[in-house]
């Protein structure tokens, strides 16, 4: 059995954070190679800033995101564990995000799954760019 979770840095506990951000480097430096950029960004830090994770019963993270909130609300970090690939985890963080903050929603989106994204709302706005030396598209949720 999973569970959705999601708080702000400041009250999620310390063996799940390390859980958490262990995911995100394994997934972003060790298998997409992206060193160019730090994955300790500070962002985590902030205080609008909220984590969403998934665990299983023996406390693994399986897939975990990050909200970042300034002028617009930014979902990032997507991660699933390799182990909790194909299972629909991303997808399950995805929506309770959503629903978590209603209304316009952006993301810088790794092209190839633009279509994935459009699943949830998410449509293309602009041009393809690289972003950490992959290729990205902007994505946003329309006003409902």
């Amino acid at each position: 059995m999973t569970t959705v979770h999601h708080a702000p840095l400041s009250r999620v506990d310390q063996s799940t954070l390390y859980r958490i951000m262990a995911l995100r480097v394994e997934v972003f430096v060790h298998e997409q190679k992206i060193v160019d950029e730090a994955e300790l960004d500070g962002a985590d830090l902030l205080p609008t800033t909220e984590l969403f994770w998934i665990q299983d019963e023996n406390g693994e993270v399986l897939a975990t995101l990050r909200v970042l909130v300034d002028d617009s609300v930014h979902i990032g970090r997507v991660a699933t564990a390799a182990a909790g690939r194909g299972r629909g985890y991303a997808g399950q963080l995805v929506e309770a995000a959503l629903k978590a903050y209603p209304g316009v929603v952006e993301m810088s989106a790794q092209a190839h799954l633009e279509k994935w994204y459009g699943r949830f709302g998410f449509t293309r706005v602009g041009e393809q760019y690289l972003e950490a030396g992959i290729p990205h598209v902007k994505m946003s949720t329309h006003p409902s």
